[in-house]
């Protein structure tokens, strides 16, 4: 193997009450892919926020194109030839495309005027290698979740880097849009550019990784070729054990119905009908702008409907805000923690309560020992890694903030918990927590809805599976009858009908 272009040697960071990292490394080689793996808090974007110069190190070295190298900050390691990818989307919705691209290096002429024909000519190229299509002068906030994440990517494109970092860029994307992206790394690769690729995704390391590094709490575990490894050996060597069951189902006898739905119609859902029973885990299932989410949020009130009818517990309801959804018993854990779940600049406590607060209040008093007790039983329950409860959230990992925002459902004692895609950006330990997690609830008689992207988690964790297609149900398997290839073919259009919802 030829020298790296990127190495980092016994890197060393901490922060009040934690050690980030401990000795941890990463080498970075010309025309080859990177994998970065850990578990969530393992210390991996903390790495690469050392690298970039956002965080500066407390001990170690970096050595870039075999010089000595210190970045003061993003821009400098940009300048130098380094691009990354945050996992949390830099963008602003307000500007088009083009702008976003080259947002503080727009081209100009002598003068300084800004040549907007030649700007949007080069956005428009990047777009169309990513296969996105779209005009560079569209608005980026009339975007799709997986669209913006397309931009983050061309953004990063354009700086024409020798080193790229990537985390969980696939996060967002469709199955059409992660093969453009694969199509990309691998023409980058050829062209002599280092990555590094973090995702939790272990089928996408197989696919398009051609090392892998691990880091476990912090420290450098080892680094193999990814031809030499199993999944069963790279999980092993993340989590420093064996995982026996990646999808824990249980069998339990579902209740009485708790939600029925029939008919509903409005903001992308069109005349959607199904039932929840008690004790029951409904998987849906469906492509990327499917409707799935928008149906939740039709349920929980932050959409409205047009027509339909919503049963909970024999009772009609008729929610018209997320606050008439929690009063209801409904609680929606959104797939955009970020935007939608959790305020970042607040602690973990404030988070975790902010939507239970009526049961913690006494008169116009918060019970405080109470808040402070189920805080700290929810931490422990979910295995968050937090120096303390009043931390602020915004400096955990991805993987630990998604538990926070999917205890802060569960404090508000739901008669329905919605999931959509719980475990996005969660390593493959703290998965296997969640799913004990929901199976628990479920065996507790909660009625559980499971929104998500990967056809195993679905296949894997629910007794009952919708699958939608244009925000219509076009299919709905009992578990034992269902596989990917049956909701694959419903996901695009074909309808099934063996079963009523």
């Amino acid at each position: 193997m030829t020298q790296p272009i990127l190495a980092l040697h016994q890197i060393e960071k901490a922060f009040p009450g934690v050690k980030a990292l401990d000795q941890a490394g990463l080498s970075v080689y010309p025309g080859r892919v990177m994998a970065l793996m850990g578990e969530n808090g393992a210390g991996k974007s903390t790495l690469m926020k050392v690298l970039t110069g956002i965080y500066t190190k407390d001990a170690g070295e970096i050595t870039y194109q075999g010089k000595s190298a210190d970045f003061k900050g993003p821009k400098d390691s940009q300048e130098a030839g380094i691009s990354i990818i945050h996992q949390e989307l830099n963008l602003i919705p307000e500007l088009t495309i083009a702008e976003n691209i080259f947002l503080g290096r727009e081209k100009t002429n002598a003068f300084g005027r800004i040549l907007w024909p030649q700007m949007y000519a080069e956005a428009d190229k990047l777009l169309k290698r990513l296969n996105v299509r779209h005009s560079s002068k569209k608005l980026l906030g009339d975007l799709s979740l997986g669209e913006q994440q397309m931009v983050e990517i061309a953004k990063a494109l354009s700086f024409d880097s020798k080193v790229i970092i990537m985390d969980e860029p696939t996060d967002a994307l469709t199955d059409t849009e992660t093969e453009s992206l694969f199509s990309v790394i691998r023409e980058l690769r050829s062209q002599g550019c280092g990555i590094v690729y973090i995702s939790h995704r272990l089928k996408e390391i197989f696919e398009i990784c051609d090392d892998v590094t691990v880091l476990r709490d912090g420290k450098f575990i080892g680094q193999k070729a990814v031809s030499a490894l199993d999944e069963d050996q790279l999980i092993e060597m993340m989590v420093g054990r064996k995982l026996d069951e990646q999808y824990p189902r249980i069998d339990a006898a579902a209740g009485d119905v708790s939600l029925e739905v029939i008919g509903l119609t409005g903001s992308g859902v069109r005349d959607v009908s199904f039932q929840l029973h008690k004790g029951e885990i409904l998987g849906v299932s469906g492509l990327m702008g499917a409707g799935r989410t928008e149906l939740m949020k039709v349920i929980y009130g932050a959409l409205p409907s047009e027509k339909g009818v919503i049963n909970l517990e024999g009772k009609t309801i008729n929610p018209v805000s997320p606050q008439d959804g929690l009063a209801n018993g409904i609680a929606y854990i959104s797939e955009d923690r970020k935007g939608d779940g959790l305020v970042l600049g607040l602690s973990v406590k404030e988070n975790m309560s902010l939507c239970a607060l009526n049961h913690l209040t006494q008169g116009w008093q918060i019970r405080h020992q109470d808040e402070k007790t189920a805080v700290e039983d929810f931490i422990r329950l979910f295995n968050i890694k937090t120096p303390s409860k009043d931390q602020i959230i915004g400096n955990l990992s991805g993987g630990n903030q998604q538990k926070v925002a999917i205890a802060k459902g569960l404090m508000t004692r739901p008669k329905v918990l919605i999931l959509d895609e719980p475990t996005r950006g969660v390593d493959v330990g703290a998965k296997k927590e969640i799913y004990q997690l929901i199976n628990q609830f479920k065996s507790e008689g909660m009625s559980i809805i499971l929104v998500s992207s990967e056809m195993p988690e679905v296949l894997g964790m629910s007794d009952r599976i919708l699958v939608m297609h244009e925000g219509r149900i076009s299919g709905v398997f009992d578990a034992k009858d269902a596989n990917q290839e049956n909701l694959l073919a419903c996901a695009v259009g074909k309808q099934y009908h063996g079963e009523a919802a």
